[in-house]
């Protein structure tokens, strides 16, 4: 196998490998930077010649893995695209808002390459997203020589897939983005078992030690405290939330604790994409057992929608729980909006509940010193730090031990490191060389070909 990452930067990022097999040449993912702006948030896809990719596999729909399928599909129209059933209904609706997104930036940030591309682009993508069911191969035919491909629910996000290859008996899995614990609307991942010619593995949380006493559920019941303390003492709590996944397993616990009187009655308020994505969630979820999610939770939690003419500043907010987008106050989005009004009252909380980049207003917020202004830059306000800010360990990806585990699993003959950032990648490349001495383990330098 030949294998190329085209991430331009060795961490998390626009992801997007080049693999090829014999004749076969395959592209999974085709993402977009979150952190750069313009083409170069794109993979490095100036490699690919156009008009060669057999087939483009799709892993799930977060934007730095799907981000830029349209323009990828431009360049290769020839190829086949591949997704789960959920991905190939969820991943239209990313693109829309995306393009949405850039469109603002063009106006707002004077970015003229935005957006990147166009209605036109998003509808032909549609059309071409072939659902595959996990579990179900499929077989690709060229040069008399055959290659097939089978999905395994890799949980995660709903829709999220691991992707096994098999070429002449080698087996070629590729994680992808992976959480094997039970979610709230998900089953955790069912991967293969192997053994793998070569694991390509992701490593986000490398750097992160989780303490054997802290699990999903200390954690989810910390985060009920929280809530309860805030709203007893007269305080409103906000929780940002990525828009797919995140915002529908908050709503679930929140309706769970609810249940159980873990937190009391109180008015719940959401905003943003994450709303439009719980009646597709609803579509999907029949015909994919993995997904438990159900609207009928917002109904029974009676949600109400943030107010479109509120303004931070003007107007204070009604007490209640705030769910809203983004997971990392990014600015323009309405979870900035809210935490700029709640930030500066004693009583108020803002609970995160997962990863935050350290150059983000959410990464920034969780290094702020206490009773220090903190300054909203869009919105031209500098809040005091006076509210309750906390970080809950409830990420949608698994813990490193675990990763390390099912690496050891499988046996591989050779280990592909991705998805991390260097401090996360460098502490699998030390455990992998310590406890799988004969494997060979891989840090690709982007750009560069490896032949596996």
């Amino acid at each position: 196998m030949e294998f190329v990452d085209l991430n331009r930067t060795q961490e998390i990022g626009a992801s997007s490998f080049w693999v090829k097999l014999g004749p076969f040449e395959l592209i999974i993912d085709a993402g977009l930077s979150p952190k750069v702006a313009g083409h170069d948030a794109l993979p490095n896809w100036d490699k690919v010649e156009p008009g060669t990719i057999d087939a483009i596999l799709l892993t799930h729909c977060h934007l730095d893995h799907v981000g830029g399928l349209p323009v990828l599909i431009r360049q290769q129209p020839q190829a086949a695209v591949f997704t789960s059933p959920a991905s190939a209904t969820l991943a239209p609706r990313m693109l829309k808002n995306s393009h949405s997104v850039m469109f603002k930036q063009r106006e707002e940030l004077n970015i003229l390459e935005y957006p990147l591309f166009s209605s036109t682009d998003i509808r032909v993508t549609e059309d071409k997203l072939r659902p595959l069911r996990t579990e179900k191969e499929i077989t690709l035919h060229k040069n008399d020589e055959t290659l097939s491909i089978t999905f395994h629910h890799a949980g995660h996000i709903p829709g999220a897939v691991g992707i096994l290859l098999n070429y002449k008996n080698r087996k070629i899995f590729f994680t992808g983005d992976v959480l094997f614990e039970k979610q709230a609307i998900l089953a955790g991942a069912k991967f293969p078992k192997g053994p793998f010619d070569t694991l390509v593995l992701e490593t986000t949380r490398g750097a992160t030690e989780r303490p054997e006493s802290l699990t999903r559920s200390s954690e989810t019941h910390r985060l009920f405290e929280v809530i309860r303390n805030t709203l007893k003492n007269g305080g409103s709590c906000l929780i940002p939330s990525f828009a797919l996944g995140r915002m529908q397993e908050i709503l679930t616990l929140l309706h769970q604790a609810r249940s159980t009187k873990e937190i009391p009655e109180c008015p719940i308020i959401c905003s943003g994409l994450g709303m439009d994505l719980v009646d597709i969630l609803d579509t999907v979820a029949p015909g994919t057992p993995e997904i438990t999610f159900r609207r009928k939770i917002i109904k029974d939690l009676n949600v109400r929608k943030l107010p479109k003419k509120w303004t931070p500043g003007k107007k204070e907010l009604k007490q209640g729980i705030y769910v809203l987008s983004s997971g990392m106050l990014v600015a323009k989005t309405p979870s900035y909006r809210v935490a700029a009004s709640l930030l500066g009252d004693k009583r108020n909380a803002i609970c995160f509940v997962g990863y935050c980049a350290p150059d983000t207003p959410g990464g920034q917020l969780l290094e702020a010193s206490a009773n220090e202004p903190f300054l909203f830059e869009d919105l031209d306000l500098a809040p005091d730090l006076k509210a309750h800010v906390e970080q809950f360990d409830l990420s949608g990806h698994a813990q490193r031990d675990e990763l390390l585990d099912y690496a050891h699993s499988v046996d591989p003959r050779s280990v592909v490191l991705t998805h991390g950032d260097p401090d996360a990648r460098t502490w699998f490349e030390e455990q992998l060389a310590e406890t799988l001495p004969k494997t060979k383990v891989i840090n690709p330098t982007p750009g560069e070909a490896y032949l596996i």
